[in-house]
């Protein structure tokens, strides 16, 4: 029982010092102060993409 409960934690705590820098990034770059700027370079990028094919 003790083992399964120190296993638990165990995966917790790598799960969280793995992810938790990744969360932490993208919480502030998806803030809605930046989406605007996010949002305007996905724009520019999707329009300034050429056609595969011209006719």
């Amino acid at each position: 029982m003790f083992l399964l409960f120190f296993l638990v934690l165990l995966i917790q705590f790598f799960t969280y010092w793995i992810f938790e820098p990744l969360a932490s990034f993208l919480e502030y770059v998806l803030e809605i102060r930046l989406f605007p700027i996010i949002a305007l370079v996905g724009l520019v990028f999707l329009f300034s993409a050429k056609n595969i094919k011209q006719n």
